[in-house]
């Protein structure tokens, strides 16, 4: 009888030291546990802007609007917005926008006055803080346009008219004014704000909607375009990417925002055969959804948020 009382006071003492034991290895995984998550949170809020962007890092994202444009550009914590798809779009870029941690845009560019480059551009302004907002010298009668007006004098921002050859710090990089180079009278597309964006050793290339006659242009002003990632402009139409651009540009990556199945018969044969021609790498939204290009300074790495066998 002693020995079996012995026995059992021996189980509880060895059962207590084992329960100890695991509660204090409990105690530490919890607690590093909850420090990579603090670790983390701050890491990805670590801007003023509350853009999730790492340090030496530039991000472009080519958000998937469609047959439309909607790019946003982060770098440390700044951030500039290059046109904001159709009227239609104002909630998958608003989400997207607030997805990337971002409250305030230092800069917003509505590169022409057409629907499918400015149609959420209001509801972007009356969402988000806003820097400088640059836009053409060019009118337009369209509702849309004088939304983002509207929109503009509300916020009691002003327009900044694009002048070639300014630039424009973006965190660590810069973004260089290319274009429009002239008046280009009505033709709207060829009004289309061109930039550069340079960071460390690689260069983004984006020209709204332009064509042949305004690519020229370009080409004549005496800056230096080349680089490694074009924007296709005008989502692929046969009336830009010209081979004289093309050749200037001398790109190894291309990026054609562009809608499934549109009636436009975008992006054309001959601006893939030119593309593919020249050897360029091709991304199209259409195929591969939202497309993130990430620099950091000397290689870019790509993302994009679909799967090819979803089309």
């Amino acid at each position: 009888m002693k020995k079996t009382r012995r026995h059992k006071k021996t189980i509880k003492r060895y059962l207590r030291v084992v329960i100890g034991i695991l509660l204090l290895i409990m105690l530490t995984l919890t607690e590093r546990y909850l420090s990579f998550e603090d670790k983390d949170a701050s890491f990805a809020f670590k801007s003023n802007s509350g853009s999730n962007i790492a340090d030496g890092e530039l991000k472009a994202h080519f958000i998937d609007v469609g047959q439309a444009d909607c790019i946003l550009f982060q770098a440390d914590d700044q951030s500039l917005l290059i046109d904001a798809g159709n009227n239609e779009d104002a909630d998958t870029i608003v989400t997207y926008l607030r997805e990337q941690g971002i409250n305030k845009l230092d800069y917003v560019i509505g590169t022409h006055p057409h629907e499918d480059h400015i149609g959420s551009l209001d509801t972007v302004i009356h969402n988000f803080d806003i820097g400088v907002v640059l836009m053409p010298n060019k009118v337009h009668t369209s509702k849309t346009f004088e939304d983002v007006l509207d929109a503009i004098e509300e916020k009691n921002l002003s327009i900044t008219e694009p002048v070639v050859g300014d630039e424009y710090q973006l965190g660590e990089a810069v973004f260089t004014i290319v274009a429009p180079n002239r008046d280009y009278e009505d033709d709207l597309n060829n009004w289309s704000i061109g930039i550069k964006v340079a960071y460390r050793n690689n260069i983004f290339l984006l020209c709204g909607d332009i064509e042949k006659e305004a690519e020229l242009d370009i080409i004549k002003n005496g800056i230096h375009i080349a680089a490694d990632v074009l924007k296709v402009s005008h989502h692929g139409s046969k009336t830009s990417t010209s081979a004289e651009f093309l050749k200037a540009v001398n790109p190894a990556y291309a990026v054609i925002s562009v809608g499934k199945d549109n009636s436009y018969d975008h992006p054309s044969d001959q601006t893939l055969q030119r593309l593919n021609e020249n050897g360029v790498e091709i991304f199209r939204t259409d195929e591969l959804g939202t497309i993130i290009a990430i620099s950091d300074g000397t290689t870019i790495t790509w993302k994009w948020s679909k799967d090819e066998t979803d089309n």
